[in-house]
């Protein structure tokens, strides 16, 4: 699992990552708000987040998220030098699932981390993003109630355009086939031709509009989400 650290503190951010490593988790550093926001949030499963920041804090980076159906679910732990109640329920209103307080006991952390990635993914991750739901940047599926939003508007889909867009976001960067898009999308002991997957893709691609050219063609291989 992948855990975001957003502290404009460098030995915060340094040993956060250096002790959340040795739990196993693969965790990446920024040191303001503005630079995180400027990466894909859907690829990590958690965010450790400071409040006190220059410019944007992290309760206005916390909103903007929230905002956000892609990285609405994304999990937030507060990490903060604000202590005392109000801090803590305002940051919690706002849809955090922990705050935890300066100066940092590591062995708290780490356990707090723990808990809320077992109670937020009691089933695992689905390519950095929660058990219910798979995303890139403006497309959100909802893999519980078979829908796909595209910026925030609900984008219908077949059946079929469904299940290859849900297969390919979870499986970024992979080339699969035409049999193998059959053999994992269509319906057992369905008789269809390969042409029959080119033409879904096209017209999946048309359907996403500029999101369409992530899905990527590899001349006598197949096809591919890149992200």
């Amino acid at each position: 699992m992948k855990i975001l650290v957003v502290d404009d503190e460098l030995a915060i951010c340094e040993i956060l990552q250096y002790n959340l490593e040795t739990e196993g988790y693969e965790v990446d550093t920024v040191n303001s708000a503005e630079e995180a926001l400027a990466l894909n949030l859907t690829e990590y499963a958690l965010i450790l987040l400071d409040v006190m920041m220059e410019n944007m804090s992290g309760f206005q980076m916390a909103h903007k998220m929230k905002e956000n159906p892609a990285t609405a679910q994304i999990p937030i732990i507060f990490i903060t030098a604000l202590d005392g109640e109000n801090h803590m329920v305002k940051g919690l209103n706002i849809g955090a699932d922990d705050y935890i307080v300066k100066p940092l006991s590591m062995r708290t952390v780490k356990a707090r981390v723990n808990a809320v990635l077992r109670r937020v993914y009691p089933h695992g991750m689905r390519n950095g993003t929660s058990a219910e739901t798979v995303c890139y940047e403006g497309i959100v599926l909802d893999l519980k109630a078979k829908t796909v939003s595209l910026d925030h508007q609900e984008l219908p889909c077949t059946k079929l355009e469904f299940e290859l867009l849900s297969f390919l976001l979870q499986h970024p960067g992979t080339v699969y086939s035409r049999e193998d898009l059959l053999k994992y999308c269509w319906p057992q002991n369905t008789y269809v031709l390969d042409r029959t997957v080119d033409v879904n893709i096209t017209r999946l691609r048309k359907k996403l509009g500029p999101y369409g050219k992530q899905i990527k063609t590899r001349v006598g291989y197949g096809y591919c989400f890149e992200k």
